[in-house]
């Protein structure tokens, strides 16, 4: 049992290490961050925006893409994936307004999901690069232009990935959770990997790639229900780079109920750990830089949880008086060092996005002890999604994240 612990604490430490090394590098290059140089020629973009009864938010989203600002032409796909309300309608009411926008129905056919409308809005396209934002999106003008003019101006760069910030954040405390949450995120995962390891990753929306690259991948994977992460395993592994770019923003609405906030995250989780399964049978996931971002979600959907049960349990047992294992080593620092360096890491993205404010302070003292210990649930919900699709041999069907009205 000691060398398990002690096992535990070593791999614990060297975590610890590792995203406090992340977020200095993040808090870095926000802050060194400068706004690319201008190009003499833009390339043709187009913009993809899958969409499965979205009508609640899609008019607000192609009001922001009307205003998006480029130089180079764009033409805009709203992809409507069989909706049965008024998708369609409002769609078809911005394309007539709007020569930019175009409404494209998506023909039915299996399996469903977001990688499946995407190829097909792709095949009814032609662009230099193409872009992916959710139907619930609203970029800034510039998002795009400066994801472009960063792309172009890095050496082998598969395109470019932007902020997404929350929109409805105010809602209630999950809302404003989930946006601290993404902002801890954006500062680790993207600015400070991509600073300190030369790593971007997709993250779903505000996201560019050269159309090129993604036909010589094959598309996307119609069977990854987490399609940004699969993708940017496989354009890693072909030494291409997605540099980050924090002044390109976005504000997209996240789930308001803690029901909907389940159900999305464990489609996402299913997604990471069917990019796991992928990448323990295929050798270049591991190879270079690469090896990585296979790394990250070993240690995310594997020992993490480890990590944080051990560390709950040494609390509990302590709390109560009760005896922990005879060890020479403070167990209870493991919670503590753990609490601290998550606390740590949402103060440091409050910072740098300017988001400071004496209610954001409190909640980020109590979401370790809320919020981060729902990740424990989705993990053992979403690899028990997992294993009983693998017993039965089914697809997992993809669940869209339910909108609410008024989220802005």
């Amino acid at each position: 049992m000691n060398n398990i612990i002690l096992l535990i604490m070593t791999f614990f430490w060297l975590l610890l290490i590792f995203y406090s090394i992340l977020t200095l590098s993040g808090v870095w290059y926000r802050i060194t961050f400068r706004k690319p140089k201008k190009l003499e020629v833009y390339p043709s973009v187009a913009l993809l925006i899958p969409a499965h009864n979205e009508g609640i938010v899609l008019e607000d989203t192609l009001r922001a893409m009307a205003r998006l600002v480029y130089k180079g032409k764009l033409d805009i796909y709203v992809l409507d994936d069989n909706s049965q309300d008024n998708t369609a309608e409002i769609a078809q009411e911005f394309s007539e307004v709007f020569s930019r926008i175009h409404y494209i129905p998506v023909p039915v056919s299996d399996p469903s999901g977001k990688s499946r409308v995407l190829n097909y809005g792709l095949s009814i396209s032609s662009s230099d690069y193409f872009i992916v934002y959710d139907a619930d999106n609203e970029p800034e003008t510039d998002a795009l232009q400066l994801l472009v003019e960063v792309a172009e101006q890095t050496k082998k760069a598969a395109g470019a990935v932007g902020y997404v910030k929350t929109k409805n954040a105010h809602v209630n405390t999950l809302t404003r959770m989930i946006g601290l949450e993404f902002q801890v995120f954006q500062l680790l995962m993207q600015c400070g990997r991509w600073k300190f390891l030369g790593l971007g990753s997709l993250a779903g929306t505000n996201m560019l790639l050269r159309r090129s690259v993604l036909a010589e991948l094959g598309g996307y994977d119609v069977h990854a229900l987490a399609e940004d992460a699969e993708l940017t395993v496989r354009l890693s592994a072909k030494g291409y780079v997605l540099p980050v770019v924090p002044t390109s923003r976005t504000w997209e609405q996240e789930p308001e109920l803690l029901k909907t906030f389940i159900k999305q995250r464990t489609r996402w989780l299913t997604g990471n750990i069917y990019l796991l399964e992928k990448s323990f049978k295929d050798i270049t996931h591991w190879k270079g830089k690469t090896f990585f971002l296979s790394m990250q979600h070993v240690l995310t959907y594997l020992l993490f949880v480890i990590v944080l049960l051990f560390s709950d349990v040494f609390f509990i047992m302590s709390v109560f008086g009760m005896e922990l294992p005879n060890m020479n080593a403070p167990l209870l620092m493991l919670w503590f060092m753990s609490y601290i360096v998550y606390t740590a890491q949402l103060l440091s993205a409050l910072v740098v996005d300017k988001n400071v404010s004496l209610k954001n302070v409190l909640f980020i003292f109590i979401m370790y002890f809320t919020y981060a210990q729902l990740f424990i649930i989705l993990l053992i919900r979403s690899f028990s999604v997992y294993l009983w699709s693998r017993i039965r041999g089914e697809t997992i069907a993809w669940d869209k994240t339910k909108r609410f009205k008024g989220g802005s």
